[in-house]
Formats: C-alpha cells, structure tokens, sequence
C-alpha cells in the first residue's frame, strides 16, 4: 500500500490520533487492517482510508498524490464518484479537528 507523506510525517509525531469529537486518524499499526475490512483496493483503487468519524463515515486521500485533498465517504459507499472534498489537505484537515487530541 503507498501511504501519503503527510500521513507517515504525523506518524513520526504520534502514532494515530482520536479528538473528542471521535475522528480517528488511524494508527501505523492499524491502518493496513483498516483498509483490507473496507476492502478500499476494491471498491476505490489508488485511495487510502486514514481515519473515520465513529459513525460511519470514513476519510481517504489518493495514495499517490502527496497533496491530496481529505475525502469523506460513507463506509458502505465507496465509490470514487460519491466522495465529498472535507479539505484541500490532509495538514489542514488535522488543524481543522480541533485541538488536544489524544492516541
């Protein structure tokens, strides 16, 4: 799996994170099993899912692209063409959730 450099580089700082809010970015240690039960090289080849809201809606950026922007998806509705841009980037999706998160 190609993982985005904005993802790896907060991975350098603290391994996933949850806000009180309940967004989770997944952890290095979770994120391959994340993506396998969602089947996301199936249903949206060339996206990773980092994260999700604890209610079903999970967020993906594009593998390749270290710029992508956050999309949102419901979990059961992976397709490409439904995603919704949250924000233009995934440094800026992180600021957007809030302050002190925890792992």
């Amino acid at each position: 799996m190609s993982l985005p450099s904005a993802l790896v580089t907060l991975w350098r700082v603290r391994d996933g994170l949850l806000t009180e809010s309940g967004v989770a970015v997944y952890s290095a240690r979770d994120i391959g099993e994340r993506n396998a039960t969602y089947e996301i090289a199936r249903y949206a080849p060339g996206y990773v899912l980092v994260g999700d809201d604890s209610g079903g809606r999970g967020f993906l950026l594009r593998a390749d692209d270290p710029d992508s922007a956050v999309f949102s998806s419901g979990l059961g509705d992976l397709n490409p063409a439904d995603f919704a841009v949250v924000s233009p980037d995934f440094v800026s999706w992180l600021a957007s959730l809030g302050p002190t998160p925890s792992c």
